[in-house]
């Protein structure tokens, strides 16, 4: 599979990020009954505490991932994929750059969580390693969460 390059997001991205947000979390407006956290987000605020991703495409971003160190975990916030690009490989390649996160700040494990909505999610994250832990509502949404533990390099 063909790997897709992330470089970190900066201030001049975050308008064209937010458009990127708005289109590939506004299919769940309807379904959640309101827009889903990531489409919420400060994403200019988000560049100064958690590390922000962005995958180029040829006129735009095409993907984004928001990652968030936390004391014995890493939080993987956010993955965004366009419309137009869902389907090639940019999530997995986004799960990917979060592992590499995790390992690179020594954290052992990588947790998320989603909406019970966004059901094409309940099977991705499985697909790649992510173990259900548990469903609860938090911030006025139900969520899924999951975790995935990291191998430890010898």
């Amino acid at each position: 599979m063909h790997r897709h390059s992330a470089r970190r997001a900066t201030a001049a991205d975050v308008p064209a990020l937010e458009r990127l947000v708005a289109a590939a979390f506004e299919k769940y407006v309807e379904r959640i009954g309101r827009p889903p956290a990531p489409m919420v987000h400060d994403y200019r605020a988000l560049l100064d505490t958690a590390r922000v991703w962005t995958v180029d495409g040829p006129d735009a971003p095409v993907a984004l991932l928001v990652t968030m160190p936390r004391a014995d975990h890493l939080l993987l916030d956010t993955i965004a994929v366009s419309p137009a690009a869902q389907g090639g490989g940019y999530g997995t390649a986004l799960l990917d750059r979060a592992e590499a996160d995790a390992r690179e700040l020594g954290l052992p494990e990588i947790r998320l969580y989603t909406n019970v909505a966004m059901t094409e999610n309940l099977t991705f994250y499985p697909r790649h390693g992510y173990v259900e832990t548990g469903r609860g509502r938090a911030d006025g949404y139900e969520r899924v969460f999951y975790t995935k533990r990291l191998a430890t390099r010898m």
